[in-house]
């Protein structure tokens, strides 16, 4: 059965391999099926829920753009577009806010962990963005979308708007409830430095991650630094519980030789971390460094890249926009 896809990254810069094992490999081997229509979207409407420097953005949304075509996602079998692109984005949030309840959204545990404490100095938008996140789905009548364990619950509130919306103006299936695709085999990438949290652009240690533009050099002393412990490496998953740095790594090896975590156990069992490293190494090296050369080629063109953008939006509008026209007549506008 053939599925309509969508999912959106936001452009946040300097993208790792946590956000490459975590959704960008992912969207390779939809993009690859030709049995999907998949819709990426470049999400800089969410973007700045927090307070963003408007150059960096610029840069930050082309960067993007590089990644998903550096990976393998062909810009003629799937679109590729910024939100703010297509105005059904901003309209549609705003009406699907009104049908969202505050109940609703107060139980979103991310806005919680991302406003922390002092939750009365985040931003509306910060709060709001599950509904933004709501309609980037609907508009397009998705069928499935990719997702991690972050973004489940969202999901979740984006079936129960499309179902209220539904209910309310006795219009039955019009918003369609789109299912979640979990990938199979994925063990979440967590900091090099720290097995307990999760690889991430914003840890000050760049030994934490592997950044998709790291040359060989820095992929190889990255590995050779990152944490582990005194033990040898595990013989079974048993000996693995309670091992997040071994853990983290054998997850790591087992997405990028897309081989299951029972397999690569077996393939180090009882060997040496440094005998284990030198093959990650060069794994790592082999699968991201093709990606790294690409992106720096594709920053250089910067105008291919906006090109790519422009034609996205396109296509996305002559979709979205039936889909809100049909929303505000229903609505009675």
């Amino acid at each position: 059965m053939s599925k309509k896809i969508f999912s959106g990254v936001q452009p946040t810069g300097n993208l790792h391999l946590g956000n490459y094992l975590g959704a960008i490999k992912n969207f390779v081997e939809l993009n690859n099926n030709d049995a999907n229509q998949c819709i990426f979207c470049v999400v800089d409407l969410h973007a700045i829920t927090v307070k963003q420097d408007p150059k960096e953005l610029k840069k930050n949304i082309r960067e993007t753009v590089a990644t998903f075509v550096a990976s393998g996602i062909d810009p003629n079998k799937s679109i590729i577009f910024n939100q703010s692109g297509v105005a059904a984005h901003s309209e549609g949030a705003w009406i699907l806010s009104c049908v969202a309840r505050m109940g609703w959204l107060n139980r979103m545990t991310q806005f919680k962990e991302k406003a922390g404490k002092d939750k009365e100095k985040a931003s509306i938008g910060l709060y709001s963005y599950p509904v933004l996140m709501a309609a980037d789905i609907l508009l397009y009548d998705a069928t499935h979308v990719p997702v991690g364990d972050d973004q489940k619950q969202h999901l979740e509130l984006c079936r129960d708007i499309a179902q209220k919306f539904n209910n309310d103006f006795d219009v039955e299936d019009f918003l369609k409830a789109p299912e979640p695709l979990i990938q199979k085999e994925f063990s979440r990438i967590m900091s090099l430095k720290d097995g307990s949290n999760k690889m991430s652009k914003s840890e000050l240690s760049d030994l934490s991650r592997i950044n998709l533009t790291d040359d060989k050099d820095q992929i190889i002393n990255k590995i050779k630094k990152a944490k582990t412990d005194p033990l040898p490496m595990p013989k079974d998953i048993k000996e693995l519980e309670g091992r997040l740095e071994a853990q983290n790594l054998l997850g790591i090896f087992a997405s990028l030789s897309n081989s299951t975590l029972e397999s690569s156990i077996e393939k180090f069992a009882g060997k040496n971390f440094s005998d284990f490293k030198q093959e990650l190494s060069k794994l790592l090296v082999n699968k991201i460094m093709p990606i790294s050369e690409e992106i720096k080629k594709l920053l250089k063109d910067q105008s291919y890249l906006d090109s790519i953008l422009l034609d996205g939006v396109e296509k996305a509008n002559k979709i979205a926009s039936k889909k809100i026209k049909k929303i505000k007549e229903i609505v009675g506008f």
